[in-house]
């Protein structure tokens, strides 16, 4: 296969290997919470702006609403989020952290202190580089599936 020696071949696995070994030292910590991933993703995104529509939640993960709504229903019976409809459109939804998903954010940051630890060793310039390039490469795959 010719194109296994090419930039973005040798990029995506650099990703992936990295992304899952990453997401792996995530979902031991948050195990004892029995919280997996994706459902840490979408509450630090409701811990940065809570009372967002699911939609806007799905376009800051990059997910579905088939994929988006069985991890809110789970946070919702976990006590987590709050499911609130529009009662001037049905269709719209927004998700408001209750009081003990907003006190999960201490426990989840005190669990992932470790990790947070290991990355202070990256030197700041270095890691904020590294994350500017990983969006930026993020926005161009966007826009080019956008234009597919």
């Amino acid at each position: 296969m010719s194109d296994s020696n090419s930039s973005a071949h040798h990029l995506s696995l650099l990703l992936y290997s990295s992304s899952r070994l990453l997401i792996q030292q995530f979902q031991i910590r948050l195990n004892e919470l029995n919280l997996t991933y994706p459902q840490y993703l979408v509450m630090s995104v409701l811990w940065e702006e809570d009372g967002l529509l699911v939609n806007k939640i799905g376009q800051k993960l990059h997910l579905d609403s088939g994929t988006l709504t069985p991890l809110l229903k789970k946070l919702e019976s976990m006590n987590f989020v709050k499911r609130n409809r529009s009662e001037s459109d049905e269709r719209t939804v927004a998700i408001q952290l209750t009081y003990p998903g907003k006190s999960l954010q201490v426990k989840v940051l005190e669990l992932l202190k470790p990790l947070e630890e290991n990355f202070s060793e990256i030197e700041n310039p270095e890691l904020s580089t590294l994350n500017h390039s990983i969006k930026s490469l993020l926005e161009r795959i966007e826009s080019s599936k956008n234009r597919n």
